[in-house]
């Protein structure tokens, strides 16, 4: 290869890359919420969260106010014109016929989410949505029933899409000084990025060795149902919702976009709902130790991004993020965030690697 010159080092690289206006341009935020979040399934919150009739849960999407509730023989959603805009209570049923909801296509699906869409029309069913990207850990989740045991949440100044890159790159797992104790062998390196329709991957399994760092402990005993023990699956879904099973300790991730640079995220842990108290308490301890906000690798992730949302935002210069990485789907290829954005794209009828988005 002949030697480069400046004209070779200033030159753009002929790798797959995205321009940094994707994170910051209001304009490209009002499509997302017009074309995608209002058009997608949207697991808001799990049916445990309300296991009352006349429990609610509220949130936001597509900038509208959602509210979910147990009407007693099912789970319905709404949209919340009412007065309960709290993020859970309960209420009667007079309070409920008084005030005029209307009511959105609601499902009850993998593993107790509830799941709910602003469109008028959806054309597929959760199922359907979701393309088998569940299917690895399905018996793990749909065995048992499972309950919340665990529920914070963090607004962050950073895009939405940022915190999603982080559940699907895993340049970032060197970041974890957990991750490289625990994790970091073969097999770690072997695990595949797979895509599903939808724009949507789930990362395929390797052995945690927790017993390696100071503190932890084996988690085989407390396996998810029919999952082998100390193993991890993560199931990233279009357009910002993580599913993550580290053998005993289950935990999902939901966005709620509030601007180009903020971001709500809700975190939920999960145990069996069989559990003994025993066990619950070595559950909650196992997720917490890694997820809690005071955990080893959470607040890790969430100050990684918002360092990334600081130097994209309104008035920095613009950049490209490189999406270029091949490695035959392993798991530093990139090929997770590329079919992210590839879908992205369509929604907004743009080509998400070209040089200009707006």
């Amino acid at each position: 290869m002949p030697p480069r010159n400046h004209k070779s080092w200033l030159a753009q690289p002929n790798v797959e890359s995205i321009s940094s206006i994707a994170y910051n341009s209001q304009e490209i935020f009002a499509q997302e919420q017009e074309q995608i979040f209002s058009k997608v399934w949207v697991p808001m919150c799990h049916k445990s969260e309300m296991p009352e009739p006349g429990n609610f849960r509220t949130t936001q999407i597509a900038g509208q106010n959602v509210i979910a509730v147990n009407n007693g023989d099912s789970i319905k959603s709404y949209l919340n014109t009412g007065k309960f805009n709290t993020p859970s209570g309960t209420m009667t049923r007079v309070e409920f016929l008084m005030d005029d909801y209307t009511p959105l296509y609601t499902e009850v699906k993998h593993g107790g989410m509830v799941w709910t869409t602003l469109n008028k029309n959806p054309t597929q069913t959760v199922e359907q949505w979701t393309a088998g990207a569940f299917d690895c850990i399905a018996d793990a989740i749909d065995t048992e029933e499972m309950e919340v045991f665990h529920y914070h949440k963090a607004v962050i100044d950073t895009n939405y899409k940022l915190w999603h890159d982080t559940n699907s790159e895993f340049y970032h797992d060197f970041m974890h000084y957990f991750n490289r104790v625990s994790g970091f062998n073969d097999e770690y390196f072997a695990r595949k990025n797979i895509p599903f329709d939808n724009g949507h991957v789930n990362v395929s399994s390797f052995t945690v060795n927790y017993e390696e760092y100071d503190g932890f402990e084996d988690r085989g005993e407390l396996s998810f149902p029919n999952l082998p023990p100390n193993q991890w699956y993560m199931v990233d879904l279009f357009p910002g919702y993580n599913f993550n099973l580290r053998g005993s300790a289950y935990r999902s991730d939901s966005v709620t976009p509030l601007g180009p640079n903020r971001v709500l995220i809700e975190f939920r842990g999960y145990g069996l709902k069989k559990d003994t108290k025993e066990e619950r308490l070595t559950r909650i301890k196992h997720h917490n130790s890694i997820w809690g906000p005071f955990g080893r690798n959470l607040h890790e992730d969430l100050i990684g991004v918002a360092g990334q949302g600081t130097t994209m935002r309104v008035g920095t210069e613009n950049r490209r993020i490189l999406h270029g990485r091949h490695e035959n789907g392993t798991i530093h290829d990139e090929v997770g965030m590329r079919h992210y954005y590839t879908e992205w794209g369509r929604y907004l009828d743009v080509d998400p690697y070209q040089q200009t988005l707006v």
